[in-house]
């Protein structure tokens, strides 16, 4: 047989598409061709197949071989073509029969030994090919465990490309040694172990932000001096958050998969606790938000989707850095737009900012031991941007701690009591934001909250007189609803009074001050 065909998927961010691998082999000058506007990793692949199958035993006939990528018009990256070229060129050399290899994707690549090996985004590429209607997939066996994580499709393992013919020939199992281990990163964990709240001395105001923003998925800044604990408590925000839900799960398996984070971990298995990042201050853009040449692959907003991105130093990172947030801060989304395609990763995750309150972080109460300059101060401040503040609903005052707190500060409630009471609390926003479409608080819009989730005059008094003055913009406003919301659902009220209200407003920082004055 002359032309033959097999199946892949190539994926441009998290979306798959379904990709026909064509061969064609014919008289003429001997020459491997491959088209379909490959990247310069895809197009090597004719170097590892030609190198691969005779290391097999199966060495490819010394013809042209003409191999497609269909459709054509679509970017296609990365090595894991492989492994459906190599079927492809065999069955069109008659190695292979056409019916064996039918209607089943192939995803792997080709070491030169015939071995193969893991690459990334397994599993969109498989939750692709079942959408599609594909329901047989054969994967390096190292990312067999990630692909039978989507229901519905059968898993096939392969470590050598000799293994995977002899079964389609329907030859005996061969007995082959386990593939040389190839590279990969070492382990990293994408959540961290669980710390416990119960570390943190003092700090019950807090404390007590940590669980509203926890309970309602609300955005944090928290200011204060060198060694108050931000970091801390930042760091103890993912144990209070509940397991991720199934479909969030898949989801965020998705992203880490396409990431490459996946690799080197004992097992692959769904992601089913909130994934934490903590980028350090001199992160560029790309690895922040997402980007790189080709097809821009995911950065840290995306790799915390569903969970925590925490920026300590918060002024220290670039202008362009702390911009970019905006965006996937609005819609949970990030849309990066590049020559060679468009890719969409989800990013809708809690932003936690720590920052001093200036450069030397002395600038306490009266600021007598600070020496920095009025103007170096304002330039320091002005790193956080107006319309990046505006959208972070909590923005708390840490204060030190003080001798005298530490000697009488008793054992504080540990991670899985107030993690009780944010569960609760996510509980009783799920059954009031479902038909809404809406998952918690953090989430709600004017919309909702000016009609079915309206408030009472009494209640928004002092709200209606900060937006009248000009203390707070419309955005404001809505930010200080939807925590006085978390605050009513942690104290299990059916909805929210004037007292949540104030104390939303005072989680916004200094304006219940200025709504009073």
């Amino acid at each position: 047989m002359a032309l033959a065909r097999s199946l892949a998927v190539g994926l441009v961010g998290l979306d798959g598409h379904l990709v026909e691998v064509e061969a064609d082999i014919s008289s003429g000058i001997p020459a491997f061709v491959l088209v379909g506007l490959p990247d310069a990793s895809l197009h090597e692949a004719k170097d590892r197949v030609r190198a691969a199958t005779a290391n097999s035993g199966f060495p490819l006939p010394a013809q042209r071989i003409t191999v497609n990528l269909s459709p054509a018009t679509l970017p296609k990256t990365g090595s894991a073509f492989d492994l459906a070229v190599a079927v492809a060129t065999l069955t069109a050399a008659g190695v292979l029969p056409p019916e064996a290899s039918a209607e089943t994707v192939h995803l792997g690549e080709l070491g030169l030994d015939g071995s193969v090996r893991a690459v990334d985004g397994v599993l969109p590429a498989v939750l692709a090919a079942a959408r599609a209607g594909v329901r047989r997939v054969v994967v390096p066996e190292a990312t067999a465990e990630e692909a039978a994580l989507v229901p519905g499709v059968t898993v096939r393992g392969a470590r050598w490309l000799a293994e995977l013919v002899a079964d389609y020939r329907g030859d005996p199992p061969l007995d082959l040694p386990a593939p040389p281990r190839a590279f990969v990163p070492p382990e990293r964990a994408l959540t961290g172990r669980p710390l416990d709240l119960a570390d943190v001395v003092g700090q019950t105001e807090a404390r007590f932000a940590l669980e509203v923003a926890a309970a309602g998925g609300h955005h944090l800044l928290m200011n204060g001096p060198p060694g108050a604990g931000k970091t801390m408590l930042a760091a103890r925000l993912p144990g209070l958050l509940p397991d991720l839900e199934e479909e969030a799960a898949l989801e965020v398996t998705a992203v880490h998969s396409v990431a490459g984070t996946l690799r080197g971990r004992p097992g692959t298995a769904l992601i089913t606790r909130p994934p934490y990042e903590d980028p350090h201050h001199t992160a560029s853009v790309a690895s922040v938000v997402g980007g790189g040449s080709g097809v821009p692959r995911p950065g840290a907003v995306s790799r915390a989707h569903r969970g925590v991105l925490f920026l300590d130093e918060a002024p220290e990172f670039e202008a362009r850095v702390l911009d970019a947030l905006r965006q996937p801060l609005e819609h949970g989304e990030l849309v990066l737009h590049r020559a060679r395609g468009t890719a969409r990763y989800p990013a809708r995750f809690q932003l936690v900012l720590a920052a001093n309150p200036c450069p030397c972080g002395r600038a306490v109460g009266k600021g007598l031991d600070c020496t920095c300059t009025p103007q170096a101060r304002r330039r320091y401040a002005a790193k956080l941007s107006g319309p990046l503040l505006d959208r972070v609903d909590v923005q708390l005052q840490v204060r030190a701690v003080t001798r005298a707190e530490v000697a009488e500060a008793a054992a504080g409630e540990g991670t899985g009591v107030v993690a009780a009471r944010v569960a609760a609390a996510r509980a009783v926003q799920a059954e009031r934001l479902g038909r809404h479409g809406v998952r918690t608080n953090g989430e709600l819009k004017g919309p909702l909250l000016r009609g079915p989730l309206r408030l009472g005059p009494d209640v928004t008094r002092d709200l209606d007189r900060a937006l009248e003055r000009g203390v707070l913009t419309l955005r404001g406003v809505d930010r200080v609803l939807r925590l006085a919301w978390t605050v009513a659902d942690l104290r299990g009220a059916g909805a929210p009074d004037r007292d949540d209200v104030g104390r939303a407003l005072a989680l916004r920082g200094a304006l219940s001050t200025a709504v009073a004055a």
